[in-house]
């Protein structure tokens, strides 16, 4: 039987190191690649090929949200598993809504670790146990429903979104998308437009409240 092909996608180097660690414990998985970002995640998913995909958050640049939903779209074969400090209903259902096939808590014990990825390999949905009820009726009250405001977002609004939340500038937004200045504020305007907004330090509250970035 072949091992279930695992991508670790954190942003910290001793998270990523200890995630390996655990799970070359386990023989019936094999982890191929590592990466940094939501980028690097693409990219090496697209190289390597991963049955799952285990994936932070919490990562700069492209967050794990972002990557897991062009992962589910560009990638329909690899599983993300959603690896995160957080048991906030908000951020499960914004998980589940990018079409993570599970939302694990990094708390959690290997042997709860090895359950989650052979539940996701076999196509089956797996969340922490200590994720409450509430959440899962919450998130099947809201499938089928209207989109939230976030969701009804271009994939380039939420980028810029978040790279404007991190604090970039206009021109360093421009510089990593390889986009005009022009093009940035276009979309900046739109997003304001679009959520209501009237200004930057509006749309960093937004996305800190969505869950998009961290509040330092």
């Amino acid at each position: 039987m072949k091992p279930t092909r695992v991508l670790i996608a954190d942003d910290h180097t001793l998270v990523r190191a200890g995630i390996r660690a655990l799970l070359e414990k386990l023989p019936e998985v094999q982890v191929v690649a590592e990466a940094s970002d939501g980028r690097d995640a693409l990219q090496m998913v697209k190289t390597h090929q991963p049955d799952v995909v285990l994936m932070d958050i919490a990562m700069p640049g492209l967050n794990g949200l972002e990557a897991t939903r062009r992962v589910v779209k560009e990638f329909p074969r690899a599983n993300v598993l959603i690896l995160s400090m957080y048991a906030s209903e908000e951020y499960v259902w914004q998980a589940l809504s990018a079409g993570a096939a599970g939302y694990l808590l990094k708390g959690a014990e290997l042997s709860e670790l090895a359950l989650a990825i052979q539940a996701v390999t076999r196509g089956d949905t797996y969340l922490s146990p200590p994720i409450s009820k509430q959440v899962i009726k919450d998130y099947v009250r809201r499938v089928g429903g209207e989109e939230t405001l976030f969701e009804r977002l271009t994939p380039r609004q939420r980028e810029i979104l978040q790279l404007i939340a991190e604090g970039a500038t206009t021109k360093e937004i421009g510089k990593a998308l390889e986009i005009s200045v022009k093009t940035v504020e276009t979309h900046r305007a739109q997003l304001m437009e679009r959520l209501g907004i009237r200004d930057v330090a509006g749309l960093v509250r937004y996305a800190i409240q969505i869950g998009l970035v961290q509040p330092h």
